[in-house]
């Protein structure tokens, strides 16, 4: 007897519509971020935009933020991505109603509307507490360096600006002569249809180089007329990163060092130091609850250091859910005295890795004797006591696999966008979806 299958007719039509609901079985999370967004998040921000007669009907804003943020969830970053699942993923049929936005208008509105798609974290993380996913209990923070939307070699130094610009400003000079001589030279030599004082391409790139160059020097030298403020690390003029100690560096002359750099792709990246070497990039931070990895607030600078980070995103958990945590960890890099008291002030238990002191002075014997001041002697003093048993060894379990989530399992390990706005808004929705996915793993 032959074997008998399954029917694979593929022209078989239907008779009756097919259900969204049944793209996807019943508990996926494609259900779940589209359901979400219709009727938890309040999305009045977008909508309100709308106020203006239109020939033809836009794209529903609820299905575009769903789609986003499901999009986000899914490791779906760039819009060209996020367009061809549209058409070929069931799963993201389900999120959108079988609405196939091609990949101009996905970017247009997520850059139209980038400010009220971050300010959606505050939401999702409010829903995440309503759900006793947030506990307050111990807090750990954590940075890290990801790759910006920008080669580190489209970055150019002050001095090798001020070399270059002469140079390229003599050569396209003696172009534009050639230029004018060859109009001298008639229409019977260039032809009828040119009238032969054209920019040659390859030199109208030079000329842009030109400008591009003269921008850039005249930016740096306007950071060093008024530099920024130092308590701001990632505010105007932060990006050439020529500190020490909190202060701008500055040449003999009192202008800008030549060491200070301008990335001309993006010019608010900067060049980071990581564990691979330098990357052209921006320093991510993140406060995550230990309850169940939620991330209670994100912040992304411009700066290597993560010490100005702590207090901020603290006052953040604070301003987002009306309470702080009771304790904070964090690693070496988070850790000064200035951070201790301040957690002290506000009453918070800190579990901060004093580190070792880099200055000290020999006493009578001739041994080193460190210099730390007197908060970090206490808690080097702590962590040293509880040993194995200490709060502080939470951080490596609550905030680094977050980190490995975003990067390993969400595949996110460069910003798309660009400019220090831009990419801010980005990893705000990076985290807002993983705070989704998180609250979905938790309904089942």
């Amino acid at each position: 007897m032959a074997k008998v299958f399954r029917s694979w007719d593929v022209d078989q039509g239907w008779l009756l519509p097919p259900s969204l609901h049944e793209f996807v079985p019943p508990g996926h999370v494609a259900h779940f971020v589209r359901d979400t967004v219709r009727e938890a998040l309040d999305l009045s921000a977008i909508l309100d935009t709308y106020t203006e007669e239109r020939d033809y009907p836009p794209y529903h804003p609820g299905m575009m933020v769903a789609l986003l943020l499901y999009g986000y969830s899914r490791g779906l970053y760039s819009t060209r991505q996020l367009a061809r699942a549209c058409e070929e993923r069931v799963d993201v049929m389900a999120v959108t109603g079988l609405n196939r936005p091609d990949f101009r208008t996905i970017a247009d509105f997520r850059k139209r509307h980038l400010v009220a798609l971050s300010d959606l974290f505050v939401q999702v993380l409010r829903l995440c507490r309503a759900a006793g996913l947030v506990q307050f209990a111990h807090v750990a923070v954590d940075g890290t360096k990801v790759k910006a939307n920008a080669s580190r070699h489209k970055a150019m130094s002050y001095g090798r600006m001020k070399t270059a610009e002469p140079g390229l400003a003599a050569e396209v000079d003696a172009w534009l002569e050639q230029a004018g001589e060859a109009d001298a030279a008639g229409d019977a030599v260039q032809g009828a249809n040119r009238r032969g004082d054209e920019t040659p391409d390859w030199m109208a790139d030079k000329q842009r180089r030109l400008e591009t160059i003269r921008a850039a020097k005249a930016a740096l030298g306007a950071e060093a007329i008024d530099p920024p403020n130092p308590e701001d690390e990632s505010g105007p003029g932060a990006s050439s990163g020529m500190r020490w100690q909190g202060r701008p560096l500055r040449a003999e002359d009192g202008g800008r060092p030549d060491r200070a750099q301008r990335n001309f792709t993006d010019p608010d990246s900067r060049i980071l130091p990581t564990r691979d070497g330098l990357v052209q990039g921006y320093n991510r931070q993140i406060a995550v609850d230990a309850a169940h990895q939620i991330i209670v607030a994100p912040r992304l600078v411009t700066n290597a250091a993560d010490a100005r980070a702590l207090v901020p995103l603290i006052d953040d958990v604070r301003a987002h859910l009306g309470r702080k945590p009771c304790e904070v960890s964090g690693d070496a890099g988070f850790a000064n005295e200035a951070n201790l008291a301040a957690l002290k002030q506000r009453r918070i238990t800190p579990y901060l890795a004093p580190g070792r002191a880099r200055h000290g002075e020999g006493d009578a014997t001739g041994r080193r004797r460190l210099t730390k001041t007197p908060l970090m002697r206490a808690m080097a003093a702590r962590l040293k006591r509880a040993g194995r048993r200490s709060r502080y060894r939470l951080r490596k379990q609550i905030v680094e696999p977050v980190f490995g989530q975003v990067k390993q399992a969400g595949g996110f390990r460069q910003f798309l966008l660009r400019g220090l706005d831009q990419v801010r808004g980005e990893w705000a929705m990076i985290c807002t979806a993983h705070n989704l996915l998180k609250l979905a793993k938790a309904g089942h």
